[in-house]
């Protein structure tokens, strides 16, 4: 044997993130005693929630104020915020630790959104962050059942995710709703054309 002081490795076993569906999901909160975690943003956040749920969004809104963001803030106003209502939002660099604060490593947390992307984004960022006891809504909240859960808000939180355009057009199809948005943005660019083109059309 050489003379060189054996060393143990310590190998670090993650636990794997749950995904779960909205059945299995209330299942962990009223059995597992899993703490809900909602991690979207404010506007959908109040208009619906889990009642007693935890809210650490995982995107805020961007409210910066250089050339770039002021541009693209404008596109998105002018598409996803007309017609869908969405903020303008960029990640959230105290996401992580927010959930630190009010959370321990050893804490069961179930993870949801709308759609269940973001919330797959932040079961990931906690998973490499040590927490290993972490669930994940996968269809989001636009998948459950009205009374499924108990919740706070003014509407549905299978509707939380709707606003805009789209709430306003009932049985109106969403091709209508692009033109519309694409008449405002004609209007909204193109001022000149737009009055010319209005002028053709006769008086009534």
């Amino acid at each position: 044997m050489s003379g060189k002081p054996f060393k143990r490795k310590h190998l670090a076993v993650r636990a794997e993130v749950n995904f779960v569906n909205a059945e299995e999901a209330k299942n962990l909160i009223a059995v597992e005693g899993y703490a809900v975690l909602d991690v979207r943003d404010k506007t959908q956040f109040e208009r619906a929630h889990i009642k007693s749920c935890y809210h650490v969004p995982l995107f805020i809104e961007n409210q910066d104020n250089d050339f770039g963001t002021i541009i693209k803030r404008q596109l998105h106003n002018n598409f996803s915020g007309l017609f869908y209502g969405l903020p303008f939002t960029k990640p959230n660099p105290e996401f992580v630790q927010s959930v630190k604060s009010q959370f321990s490593p050893q804490s069961k947390i179930l993870l949801v959104c709308q759609e269940g992307l973001r919330s797959t984004a932040a079961a990931n960022k906690l998973d490499q962050a040590g927490y290993g006891n972490i669930a994940c809504m996968t269809s989001g909240l636009q998948s459950v059942k009205p009374g499924m859960f108990d919740s706070v808000g003014s509407t549905e939180l299978q509707n939380a995710g709707k606003a805009g355009l789209v709430t306003i057009q009932g049985k109106i199809s969403a091709v209508l709703g692009t033109v519309l948005v694409c008449a405002f943005l004609f209007i909204t660019f193109f001022p000149d054309q737009a009055e010319k083109l209005l002028q053709l059309v006769p008086a009534s």
